[in-house]
């Protein structure tokens, strides 16, 4: 199984999130600030690992807690969209 930890210390904007995740993830240059391209990105455009653990998100889920309720969302469908693969927040 393949596991990719990606660190969320001290990423408190919603810009900051999908930066690292297009730099960790390899996501292509025209990737935007959006969560729909996050979608697209990890559904269709990028092979992902099998397993993503996203580590010390608390400083992202104070700072933007609508964009927090979103990645939630987006974990949660991930999860149904794409059976033998996770997205975790590591708790």
């Amino acid at each position: 199984m393949q596991i990719m930890t990606i660190d969320l210390t001290n990423v408190n904007t919603k810009a900051g999130f999908h930066m690292l995740m297009k730099s960790q993830l390899g996501f292509p240059n025209w990737y935007g600030v959006s969560w729909d391209a996050f979608w697209d990105a990890i559904i269709a455009v990028v092979e992902m690992p099998d397993c993503v653990v996203l580590q010390n998100w608390e400083t992202f889920a104070q700072a933007c807690p609508k964009d927090m309720q979103i990645l939630r969302q987006v974990i949660a469908d991930y999860h149904q969209e794409v059976p033998g693969k996770q997205l975790v927040l590591e708790e």
